[in-house]
């Protein structure tokens, strides 16, 4: 079937009947909300859509979407998936995992999920916080963070989702929040059309066990001076009056004025394809320095890497042209054998 003659579907047709079970006010409710007006414009039939998930409050999303799903187990919805993915190559395989999920016990899938450039696309809700089991740090939390499991601060080093996504080679790396409604819905269509893994870390808030987690992202009097909108081609501009920007000092970005003698020729102009990580990497890393902001957008867009998928099904085919298909009765009884007598 082709998309010129595919019937007509709305957000209402990726809507089902469950209960939503998410606390009044989270930010769940909006990337929902964000996906389901999203798909209907991709072209892809419905029934072609997969939803998998592992364990956490984001993970709940396969039952809140009309699409095929499943609500796999904990940090292993990228195994799952990975296995969708190769046997149904013409699907589109969504994996939804939270910041636990994904980083603590699925740290492993991840990595190599992303490594492998399978076509699945990742939605990572970071809300800093194991809201599901009421509160405990998780692998994103700050460095000191008071939590349930922390009382007197965390001790350890928080993930930075974005560079460990680039770190593992993912070929799609970008990164929106919940209450960016239109942003959102741009970087899940762009994560959609990429060819290849795509990673999306969404910032999300849990109004219960960690409210305003990202209070100076998200509210309008400080956003301006804390984001900066990355946009292919274009340089990095931020600040109220777009009076601040983002240059290359060597192999440091630096923070600048404009004006004085320094104008927008200076600052860096943003470049999602690329071909080196490293680049994005930098991107990545600057909200980590005092007087930097965070980075918003599409970080890597890199095409040309063959997908998983694709190669091994070539092999297969490479192999059964040549051996044909084989026999899995005479494959099991190859090789050593003995028999078990009474």
């Amino acid at each position: 079937m082709t998309t010129a003659t595919m019937p007509l579907v709305t957000k209402k047709d990726f809507q089902t009947d469950q209960e939503i079970r998410w606390c009044p006010g989270c930010g769940d409710y909006a990337i929902l909300s964000a996906v389901q007006s999203v798909f209907p414009e991709l072209g892809i039939p419905r029934e072609n859509f997969v939803i998998i998930s592992g364990i956490g409050c984001s993970s709940r999303f396969p039952y809140y979407m009309n699409t095929f799903g499943f609500h796999t187990i904990h940090g292993r919805a990228p195994a799952v998936a990975t296995g969708l993915k190769i046997t149904r190559p013409d699907l589109s395989v969504w994996v939804v995992t939270g910041d636990g999920d994904s980083l603590s016990i699925g740290g492993n899938h991840t990595i190599h999920m992303l490594r492998r450039n399978i076509g699945l696309k990742v939605l990572l809700f970071n809300n800093r916080i194991y809201g599901l089991t009421k509160g405990q740090f998780s692998p994103t939390s700050e460095l000191g963070k008071r939590t349930k499991s922390t009382p007197f601060g965390t001790t350890d080093r928080p993930f930075n989702p974005l560079s460990l996504a680039i770190g593992s080679e993912a070929t799609f790396v970008a990164r929106s929040v919940d209450v960016f409604q239109q942003h959102l819905k741009e970087t899940l269509k762009k994560a959609a059309a990429h060819k290849g893994s795509a990673y999306i870390e969404i910032l999300q808030n849990c109004n219960i066990f960690n409210d305003r987690a990202w209070e100076s992202l998200t509210e309008k009097d400080a956003r301006s001076e804390h984001v900066v909108h990355l946009e292919h081609g274009k340089p990095l501009i931020f600040g109220k009056n777009h009076d601040k920007g983002i240059r290359l000092n060597g192999l440091e970005l630096e923070v600048v004025t404009l004006g004085n003698g320094i104008t927008e020729k200076d600052l860096l102009i943003h470049d999602e394809h690329h071909p080196l990580p490293a680049y994005a990497f930098l991107l990545a890393h600057m909200e980590e320095r005092p007087g930097f902001p965070s980075p918003i957008g599409v970080l890597r867009s890199w095409e040309n890497v063959p997908c998983y998928e694709d190669l091994i099904n070539q092999q297969i085919r490479d192999v059964q042209a040549k051996r044909g298909k084989g026999d899995l009765a005479k494959l099991l009884r190859a090789g050593d054998t003995w028999e078990v007598k009474p």
